[in-house]
């Protein structure tokens, strides 16, 4: 990795983020890891193409790996703040946009930045 290169930067940062929200989470096993890096080399892509989306890429491979994860192995991650109705899963917000958050979006609160869960 060319750590000079800003858009590599960025997806490794992206990267980084959430397999430690992953870890926090402990479904950072070999299978999960791998759809982090598909989102990962998608993004890549993306970013490679509209560089001035870099600062978006961390919610964007937030957004991906949920979805990956939805189609195999369910919702995540659960929300921690609704103890009552059904487990439902947090939200990246902004959907595009720079310093992306886990958000409930049934409480209206800000859980943690992408890359902070506990």
């Amino acid at each position: 990795m060319d750590d000079s290169n800003p858009l590599e930067q960025a997806l490794h940062t992206a990267r980084a983020l959430v397999l430690a929200d992953l870890a926090a989470r402990d479904v950072a096993e070999a299978t999960v890891v791998s759809m982090v890096e598909d989102a990962v080399t998608h993004r890549r892509w993306w970013v490679e193409q509209w560089p001035e989306g870099a600062p978006y890429v961390a919610g964007l491979v937030a957004q991906d790996v949920q979805d990956a994860l939805l189609e195999r192995h369910g919702r995540w991650p659960l929300c921690p703040v609704c103890d009552a109705g059904d487990p439902h899963a947090l939200e990246v917000e902004p959907e595009l946009g720079p310093d992306p958050h886990w958000v409930c979006a049934k409480a209206g609160v800000v859980v943690a930045p992408i890359g902070g869960l506990r």
